[in-house]
């Protein structure tokens, strides 16, 4: 899969911060009433994880905190009910790339895409975590001095699930995307919870994580958030790192509809002055163009190698590769459109 080549650019994941965001819709007032309702309906997990607020934000369009009783803390959350309140609809999980999504420049699905306008008219409930920068979204081994002890993968395969479905009233059926390093955790988190998602899609992440190459791409992500991957999953070499690479486990995720795109790097169609995020400044182009090429060039190869291993296990899977683009959310926005069809097959809904 070009190991070398994955070896060279690796450092360059470093400044994996995602681009700026785009120009969020104008407020609009929400019905507190779907709100209140929501956190009425919403029952706790087995472990205690409970909803404990319900926030309005726009029409259906609500922001949650969820208690997470492993991590002992509190989670933001942003739904997006289904277009049809009045019937049970499946759930769509989002998760965003190393930023987590919380602020300081770095947002995700809710305010660098169109999300909340492409999913309007859709009969499914989208979900997306807000947190776990640089965490792989995965189960940490030993607490960290910058990121604390990150146990995501209890959180979204236990612990959110059932507070989600209740107070939704969900038809139980679930599916999950994600950008750059969650690219790789949604492979993670489909081995950690077989049948959980009937679907997963993975725009410009890279699986495979325990050869040399893939532990420095971890790693230079993990660090760009002053993590210490040693506190993730153990030493390099430790067997964890084996035990999380989902290219060596392809086979776990036989029978799951799988969606997965890479750009190539080149500057493409969305990497112009007026491109997403962009908003007119050279600055943020010139960076689109440097890092995002760079890291769009890694992703790139690393997909064109999962693509060979899920041959070579006869694993069906959608592969979709752009002829360019970088490493940014204008393309990820449209591979959610493209990959939408496959989603709505598998949830069992109109994909109109």
């Amino acid at each position: 899969m070009g190991r070398r080549v994955v070896g060279l650019f690796a450092p360059l994941l470093a400044v994996a911060a995602l681009v700026p965001a785009v120009p969020a819709a104008a407020d609009q007032p929400g019905p507190p009433a779907v709100a209140a309702a929501v956190i009425a309906s919403a029952r706790p997990a087995d472990d205690g994880t409970r909803m404990t607020k319900a926030v309005p934000n726009l029409d259906r369009f609500i922001d949650l905190t969820v208690h997470s009783a492993a991590m002992d803390s509190d989670i933001t959350v942003k739904i997006l009910r289904a277009s049809d309140t009045s019937t049970p609809a499946p759930t769509l999980y989002l998760l965003n790339g190393s930023s987590g999504g919380d602020g300081d420049g770095n947002g995700g699905w809710t305010d660098q895409t169109d999300m909340v306008g492409f999913f309007a008219d859709k009969q499914v409930n989208v979900v997306v975590p807000i947190g776990g920068r640089g965490s792989y979204f995965t189960d940490w081994r030993n607490a960290d001095p910058v990121l604390g002890r990150p146990l995501w993968t209890t959180f979204l395969t236990q612990e959110l699930p059932p507070v989600i479905d209740s107070a939704l009233h969900t038809d139980g059926a679930a599916a999950i995307a994600g950008v750059s390093m969650s690219g790789t955790s949604v492979f993670q988190l489909a081995m950690a919870a077989p049948g959980l998602y009937k679907a997963i899609g993975s725009y410009s992440g890279c699986v495979e994580t325990s050869n040399p190459q893939g532990q420095a791409m971890v790693g230079a992500v993990v660090g760009r958030w002053s993590g210490d991957p040693v506190n993730m999953w153990g030493p390099p070499g430790d067997p964890t790192w084996a035990a999380m690479d989902p290219y060596l486990h392809a086979d776990l995720l036989r029978g799951t509809a799988i969606y997965v795109s890479s750009g190539t790097g080149w500057p493409g169609p969305l990497d112009t002055m007026d491109g997403p995020g962009i908003g007119g400044d050279p600055v943020k182009l010139i960076a689109q163009m440097l890092s995002g090429a760079l890291l769009e060039t890694v992703t790139d190869t690393c997909t064109h190698g999962l693509q060979a291993r899920f041959a070579a296990l006869q694993i069906p899977a959608t592969f979709q590769f752009r002829p360019t683009g970088t490493h940014s959310w204008g393309y990820w926005q449209q591979d959610l459109h493209d990959s939408w069809p496959m989603f709505a097959d598998a949830l069992g809904v109109d994909a109109s």
